[in-house]
């Protein structure tokens, strides 16, 4: 794109995270990251040439690369996921190449209950200190990614809901259950006496975990 070495196809993180994010990531300066849903890396790389230039870090990165039902279904049925998820290879190494210090970059191509399960089972409980959830749009499954990253976090930690107002267009109008909204508020309502909901623009939501 314009001569960058990175091969991004949209601006969606550039548009509606990077300005929160570039306040917002060095205030909590995480060493252990866990990504859910990574497309073509654009936080992935931002996180990397980020913080790793100071310290090493460790990224987790959960996708399955075979797309949301937005991508299966309707105006966005044309998606080449084959071609995202080389160009999440690409950007992702073209990132590590420009930072001066260590990344343990773990891909986990694999859907997210199963990924996030097998790293609980792992010892990873109270392990991650910044976790993005950005996959799935359905709210059965971002429930269930909130529920098990939640295990995952640090206390003190954070989790970034990105999507938190994106409502998918359908020839019936919105769907609840079709949108992130429904299962962020099932979340933040059921677990309010353990988190703290970050003040932040609201088309993403942060909360910070604050006991088990």
């Amino acid at each position: 794109m314009n001569g960058s070495p990175y091969d991004f196809t949209n601006n969606w993180f550039e548009s509606l995270a990077k300005v929160v994010w570039e306040l917002f990531i060095p205030q909590i300066n995480p060493t252990r990251i866990l990504e859910i849903g990574s497309y073509e890396g654009a936080s992935t790389c931002y996180l990397i040439k980020k913080l790793a230039d100071s310290k090493d870090i460790e990224l987790h990165c959960v996708d399955t690369w075979q797309g949301g039902v937005e991508h299966q279904e309707g105006g966005g049925g044309e998606t080449d996921m084959s071609a995202v998820e080389k160009r999440f290879h690409h950007n992702t190494k073209t990132a590590i190449s420009e930072v001066k210090n260590a990344i343990q970059l773990v891909i986990h191509k694999e859907h997210s209950d199963v990924a996030l399960s097998k790293l609980i089972a792992e010892g990873k409980q109270n392990y991650f200190d910044f976790i993005y959830v950005d996959g799935s749009h359905q709210a059965p499954d971002v429930l269930c990614d909130a529920i098990l990253s939640f295990r995952l976090l640090k206390i003190d930690g954070v989790i970034a809901f990105d999507d938190y107002l994106w409502q998918e267009k359908l020839p019936y109008g919105t769907d609840p259950i079709r949108c992130p909204k429904f299962a962020i508020d099932a979340f933040t309502n059921i677990y309010c006496r353990k988190i703290k909901v970050i003040s932040a623009p609201l088309y993403q939501l942060y909360i910070q975990k604050i006991s088990e």
